[in-house]
């Protein structure tokens, strides 16, 4: 099993507002992404990849308020997006909370955490419009759409179809551009530090930095701006 980091996420209370802090805080605009239909939310990505983190990009995601679900069809939002603590400390300002790992067997990753008492979700397959076509995922997103370990714990993603021979060919990083950001280390820090290395060692993830402490994620990048370290501070 290979699994490595995907992408980071940043909240934000609007995508103008994700957007305005993306430019003043990291120095670029981002380029334009999507909707996600199922939960009502939309974004807007740019690369960060390098040779340590081939897949790495960079989601800001916020609630669509324009999105219509009908209400026999509403669920609770990924991310805790819908966690009015979250919501709140986003209000301020846009705020790195999670990261997403890709992984060559999701069926196979989610059973190796089970196997450690962890419950990483369900399997969802989504989809939605890009500029090189329609981009297909299975990603694991809880019931109540729960990060867990404070955002510390990855949501497990695998790109394309079941059936794909080519998962990666529609990955977004293949219509991203260069950006000028480069992630440079992602560091998990967190009191249960012992356990999420076991989880991240079960699923084969590598590339992430753990520490024993106050639940923080930290985000290194190299920026026009110069390097710039994003933290979620528990959120």
């Amino acid at each position: 099993m290979k699994t490595q980091i995907d992408h980071l996420v940043v909240v934000a209370s609007t995508l103008e507002a994700g957007v305005q802090w993306c430019e003043a805080t990291l120095g670029i605009t981002p380029d334009a992404g999507g909707e996600h239909e199922k939960y009502g939310t939309h974004n807007r990505l740019f690369k960060i990849a390098t040779p340590q983190y081939p897949l790495a990009y960079f989601e800001i995601i916020a609630i669509n308020p324009e999105a219509l679900i009908p209400k026999r069809l509403q669920v609770t939002r990924w991310f805790d997006m819908d966690d009015p603590v979250l919501q709140k400390t986003i209000a301020q300002e846009p705020r790195l909370v999670h990261f997403v790992s890709s992984t060559d067997d999701l069926k196979a990753a989610r059973h190796a955490l089970r196997t450690q008492g962890i419950e990483r979700g369900q399997i969802v397959h989504a989809s939605r419009k890009s500029s090189k076509g329609m981009l297909h995922w299975q990603i694991t997103v809880r019931e109540e759409g729960e990060r867990l370990f404070n955002g510390c714990l990855p949501t497990l993603i695998q790109w394309g179809k079941p059936e794909a021979t080519d998962p990666l060919r529609l990955h977004p990083r293949n219509s991203l551009p260069r950006s000028g950001v480069s992630l440079q280390s992602l560091t998990v820090c967190h009191p249960s530090a012992a356990k999420l290395q076991t989880a991240f060692d079960a699923i084969g993830l590598t590339g992430v930095d753990t520490q024993t402490g106050p639940a923080n994620l930290v985000a290194s990048l190299q920026t026009p701006k110069g390097l710039v370290q994003l933290q979620s501070l528990g959120a």
